[in-house]
């Protein structure tokens, strides 16, 4: 029942495009009742079951006085033009019935295609805005291709399986399997006569199928863009939260959301006239099944009595919609509450990194960062263990250690990726957690091991995140980073796009372009993760330089891999196993020839 109310409150906001659908429907049941309340009198009285009338007598609100009327309009008509021409014109008039029938029946889904459409695109940026606020941690543990199946097919699911098939499970069964028995009861063959149109009615709604197909492939170009950026925003997710940049994130999906949204709408608009338009043919069938039972029963070769023959044909007319729709009903609910179940599964995850509502404004940097007692472990398993340390303004601190001794982990916990679980982090004596979120991360630039760029232009991905996008500012970040000659050599200049992921460039030129982003946020902490150790001896020289230009002036925490490049740190501290095990500058380390430093550093001094 929880998950049913879950799907209610997406429906919520489109309740106006439900009540078109009911008041569409109404009519379209009008319409049905008017074609086959019509047959059965006219044939009593074409066939003599009941008396012609004469004259309907004085008006009286009474259900005798309208049947009398109606009896009357249809014996004038028969003696006017006779039985036979009556009996075309009587089929013509329920052919047009059916046809406004259907025209509402089509108006109807119509509107449940803008509720049904609406519904999917808000369940999908919901699920969209809760992946940018869940904490980087969540994502160890969860796998991305999951999380983006979630987002689509999950979803994709549920429209198609639980709002369009949970009536018809409900609905369908009996009456299939009750009519197919009355049918062959009354008469096997009439029945099997009226089945000889299905290929026809199959062969005009496959025409249809293939129009539908060629326009669900441009629907799903659209979502493979989608899922791109989705993809995207997985990958980037330490950049986006980093710079701030959640709200452009949102703003760029939502804008390739919309279009999805359009163009899936014009898809069920087609999925929705091929079932019309089935009725329509249905229609059609049973008019001539109509024909030739009446010739049957008017040339007496037949033990079919008229009255049978209207029952027959008033089953057989309700027995085509629900043997469309039972095929699939039933697993189609069950698969779609499994794909409820996993939205869930993202929708209820726990926002571990929230600001309080008491949160600190906190514009710049003056004194000192401090660990204090720092622990954090990914579900039990501890990965920073008791770490305590200080680097003050305008220092450069190293990290060094061997792959998985938790520095990046630690350097993580800065920005609040992720929450300490003891101990805290405090800049200029207050607490991180107590600061405003975007106010912390604006205090910081990060420049990752692998370069993080979006499909986009170099100006953008430069800029990215920044509220100010001026192209001086741009071009002197790039500058900076050793960027700019390689970026004026491309095609399109700083218009060129980078291609998804930056695959259109080398791993330096990435990383300069990334180094460029950090320029142009310029900010007051400088985060660098192993920048160099994925290059080559190029690139690492004209990587280093822009670093050192970048570092200039800033508080550097660098996580080292090449101990070479930490030298001039002020301070290093060699982590193993979570642990702080040594720390002090290059000299001091080198010293403990037994130390873990040592060790290391001659291991790559050898090599």
């Amino acid at each position: 029942m929880k998950r049913f109310r879950v799907l209610l409150s997406f429906i919520k906001p489109y309740k106006w495009f439900a009540g078109q659908n009911i008041l569409f429907n109404i009519l379209a049941a009008i319409f049905s009742l008017f074609t086959f309340s019509l047959i059965s009198p006219f044939l009593k009285i074409l066939f003599g079951v009941v008396p012609e009338t004469t004259h309907p007598g004085v008006f009286q609100f009474s259900r005798e006085w309208f049947t009398d009327m109606l009896n009357y309009v249809i014996s004038h008509y028969i003696d006017k033009i006779g039985p036979g021409a009556a009996l075309i014109g009587v089929c013509v008039l329920v052919i047009t019935a059916s046809l406004f029938r259907n025209l509402f029946v089509f108006a109807a889904n119509n509107a449940l295609a803008y509720l049904r459409s609406g519904t999917v695109r808000d369940m999908r940026k919901k699920l969209y805005d809760k992946v940018l606020r869940l904490p980087i941690s969540y994502f160890t543990e969860s796998r991305k291709g999951d999380v983006m199946t979630r987002i689509s097919n999950d979803v994709e699911e549920i429209q198609v399986s639980v709002m369009g098939s949970l009536l018809m499970l409900l609905r369908d069964p009996v009456t299939i399997i009750i009519f197919l028995v009355f049918l062959f009861i009354i008469s096997y063959k009439l029945t099997l006569f009226s089945l000889l149109f299905m290929p026809l009615s199959g062969w005009i709604i496959g025409k249809i199928g293939r129009n539908l197909r060629a326009k669900s492939f441009k629907g799903q170009q659209q979502l493979g863009k989608l899922l791109s950026v989705v993809e995207e925003t997985l990958g980037g997710l330490r950049i986006i939260k980093a710079f701030n940049a959640e709200k452009n994130m949102e703003k760029s999906f939502a804008g390739i959301n919309n279009i999805f949204t359009r163009i899936y709408r014009r898809v069920l608009r087609k999925r929705y006239l091929a079932s019309p338009v089935s009725e329509f043919l249905s229609t059609i069938s049973l008019m001539m099944v109509m024909y030739f039972g009446s010739v049957i029963v008017l040339n007496g070769s037949s033990e079919m009595t008229p009255d049978q023959l209207i029952v027959f044909l008033v089953v057989f007319s309700q027995l085509i919609p629900p043997a469309k729709n039972i095929t699939t009903s039933y697993f189609n609910v069950q698969k779609g509450m499994a794909s409820l179940e996993r939205i869930e599964h993202i929708l209820d995850a726990e926002e571990v990194i929230t600001e309080r509502e008491n949160a600190v404004a906190f514009k710049s940097f003056n004194k000192t960062i401090r660990y204090e007692n720092v622990s954090f472990a990914y579900s039990k398993d501890l990965v920073v263990k008791d770490v305590s340390f200080t680097v003050h303004k305008g220092e450069t601190l190293a990290i060094v250690g061997k792959s998985g001794a938790g520095k990046s982990t630690l350097v993580d916990l800065l920005p609040r990726f992720m929450d300490v679980d003891r101990g805290s982090i405090s800049i200029d004596g207050v607490d991180i957690r107590d600061i405003k979120l975007k106010d912390l991360r604006d205090l910081m630039g990060i420049v990752s091991q692998n370069a993080i760029l979006f499909n986009d232009s170099f100006s953008n991905n430069i800029a990215f995140g920044s509220d100010v996008n001026s192209h001086e500012d741009i071009k002197k970040a790039a500058r900076v980073a050793n960027a700019h000659e390689f970026i004026i050599e491309s095609a399109g200049g700083y218009d060129y796009s980078v291609g998804e992921g930056g695959n259109k460039l080398s791993g330096g030129q990435r990383q300069r372009i990334s180094i460029a982003r950090a320029v142009h946020a310029n900010p007051p902490i400088l985060i660098l993760d192993e920048a160099t150790s994925a290059l080559d001896t190029e690139s690492e020289r004209l990587v280093q330089d822009a670093i050192e230009k970048l570092m200039k002036n800033r508080t550097s925490i660098v996580i080292a891999h090449r101990l070479s490049t930490v030298r001039r740190a002020d301070k290093i501290i060699v982590m193993d196993e979570g642990r702080i095990v040594e720390q002090g500058s290059h000299d001091e380390l080198l010293k403990n020839k037994n130390g873990l430093y040592t060790k290391l550093y001659n291991m790559q001094m050898m090599d």
